[in-house]
């Protein structure tokens, strides 16, 4: 035999245990088996080595560690909670959230997200306002702040956000950002010189071990967390670069939603950020008080942090989605840059539209990512067989992640509804029980439907033959995108 076919046949082989692996060991859902298998036996050397890149599971693997979690009494809180809800006797502040105890008791017990009840919600819909008031209360910070960012671009924005960093940091204000490793991958190092002489810490999540080689580079810290002294935290959709300014003239106007939180909801903000940077950094935070303060607060919000990822036994956002979903009874307003769920989240929403509920989804007018793009329409034709609302935002383009149900509970946060949210990012969702915040989003969405098209079944029927079989492609390989 050559050597050519001595290869072929080890690959080939390779290939069949590989596919033996993801069918038997990896327990995936059967929609990703199948695009796994497709990927592997139809391409033998390429295959391997995608499946290297994007196909590990790191679902039985621990990768946050934080025992210092119990000085904070995350565990007490969650126990004395679930006592609370299970006889009945938890304080909702809004007597009539309680009907959503079920949900608070799901997130309380498969992610251990603690319900605090003093917090004060403010929304951001434009990045101009976000990143105004971001900077002034960083301009404020006395004693440390924590910054988390998918993306942080090397533009005019980046570079007024690093220099006032810098100068805080020169203040003597702890001053640490975490970033993703792939999300800002064009970022240069010297981006962050004069920061780390002034004594700012950086840390990379997932960071390639050996340069331009990264076999973890699918799973992304896809969140955005902003804590200033342990008493302020951001949380939302926005990325740090000019285009989410809406200077971008591919994009134009950069539509998504962000939420500023005061109160104890940022003590879990507050322990996400540490978990995420101790994994990433080797210069680990430790317990101590000035990361906890006493916060007094006149808000009377009850809020969840939720976080979920690729490590998580149970896809706890995606949960939520689907009990919030579950739970409608007039309406549920969903606003997305990517539609792509699985299963059980479509069938959860085709069943909700079909029981009369009001469904209505907002997706964007353009694309940022074309397979994804191309498989959020061929999931939108399900939806409107159903009577469901199909929106298409017009006014540039539209990157929040929002859920608001019946005018009584939503949830802002940074998960797409697609499988790389619910599977393969890291995440983290703000879970809002408020008729006033709930219904100020309700506002928000309406206020966009008249910047937004509806898309009928008739016309998305007339869609041209190209553009099905775009669809058709995308959506055979969406489990896997």
């Amino acid at each position: 035999m050559t050597i050519t076919t001595v290869l072929f046949a080890f690959f080939f082989l390779l290939n069949f245990v590989l596919a033996g692996v993801v069918i038997f060991l990896e327990r995936r859902n059967v929609g990703a088996t199948w695009a796994w298998m497709l990927v592997l036996l139809f391409l033998p050397i390429i295959g391997f080595i995608i499946y290297l890149i994007l196909g590990q599971n790191l679902s039985r693997r621990r990768i946050f560690y934080w025992k210092d979690q119990e000085k904070i009494g995350i565990k007490e809180i969650t126990h004395h909670q679930i006592d609370l809800l299970r006889h009945n006797a938890f304080p909702f502040h809004d007597e009539r959230t309680v009907q959503y105890k079920d949900l608070v008791y799901m997130l309380l017990v498969n992610d251990g997200a603690v319900m605090s009840h003093d917090n004060d919600v403010e929304i951001f819909i434009d990045g101009k306002d976000k990143f105004h008031t971001l900077f002034k209360d960083i301009e404020k910070a006395k004693d440390h702040i924590h910054l988390l960012y998918y993306i942080i671009r090397n533009d005019n924005l980046g570079k007024q956000l690093i220099e006032l960093l810098t100068l805080k940091a020169k203040e003597g204000v702890k001053v640490r950002i975490l970033y993703d490793d792939m999300g800002s991958r064009k970022l240069p190092k010297k981006f962050f010189k004069k920061f780390v002489e002034a004594g700012g810490e950086i840390a990379s999540f997932f960071a390639a071990k050996i340069p331009h080689v990264n076999l973890r580079v699918n799973f992304r810290n896809h969140r955005k967390l902003a804590i200033i002294d342990g008493e302020i935290g951001y949380i939302g959709g926005f990325n740090i670069g000019d285009e989410y300014l809406g200077l971008d003239d591919k994009f134009g106007y950069w539509r998504d939603t962000h939420l500023k939180i005061s109160g104890k909801a940022v003590y879990a903000m507050q322990t996400r950020f540490i978990l995420d940077w101790n994994q990433a950094s080797s210069k680990e935070i430790r317990y101590e008080t000035r990361y906890f303060p006493d916060i007094e607060s006149t808000g009377d919000t009850d809020v969840q942090i939720v976080s979920s990822g690729p490590d998580s036994e149970w896809e706890q956002i995606k949960n939520g989605y689907i009990k919030m979903i579950n739970s409608a009874k007039k309406y549920i307003y969903m606003q997305t840059p990517y539609f792509i769920p699985d299963d059980s989240l479509l069938n959860a929403l085709k069943i909700a539209a079909l029981s009369g509920v009001d469904v209505r989804l907002m997706i964007p007018d353009k694309p940022d990512h074309m397979f994804v793009y191309w498989a959020t329409y061929s999931n939108v034709g399900e939806l409107l067989k159903t009577n469901a609302k199909v929106y298409i935002y017009e006014n540039g383009f539209i990157h929040a992640k929002m859920l608001v149900v019946d005018g009584k509970i939503a949830t802002v946060g940074t998960a797409n509804i697609d499988n790389r949210s619910f599977r393969l990012n890291f995440e983290v969702n703000a879970f809002l029980y408020s008729q006033y915040i709930a219904k100020k989003l309700e506002n928000i969405y309406k206020e966009d439907m008249k910047k937004s098209r509806e898309l009928t079944l008739e016309d998305y029927r007339k869609r041209p033959m190209y553009i099905r079989f775009k669809e058709s492609v995308s959506r055979l390989l969406s489990p896997i995108l």
